[in-house]
């Protein structure tokens, strides 16, 4: 405030130096304001992926256990007389 008050050279240079990092300031809190916004999409669409995954990987577990069993035979079956 007294920067702003004096009128000598080194004052008002002083001033506009202060000026300057409150714009750098409030640009770099808009930056991260906007970082942090796009981190949280990318969390809920990663939580829906890891849902997503648990599902493949279920239907995966049940295709290995029909896998194991023993298949039925699949055409013409004669008649045993």
């Amino acid at each position: 405030m007294l920067s702003s008050v004096l009128n000598s050279p080194q004052a008002i240079q002083l001033n506009i130096q202060i000026v300057r990092i409150f714009t750098r300031l409030r640009n770099l809190l808009n930056e991260h304001s906007e970082l942090k916004i796009e981190i949280a999409d990318i969390k809920k669409h990663l939580q829906n992926h890891d849902k997503n995954i648990e599902l493949v990987f279920s239907y995966l577990n049940k295709l290995i256990d029909k896998e194991n069993q023993p298949r039925k035979r699949i055409g013409f079956k004669p008649d045993d007389l």
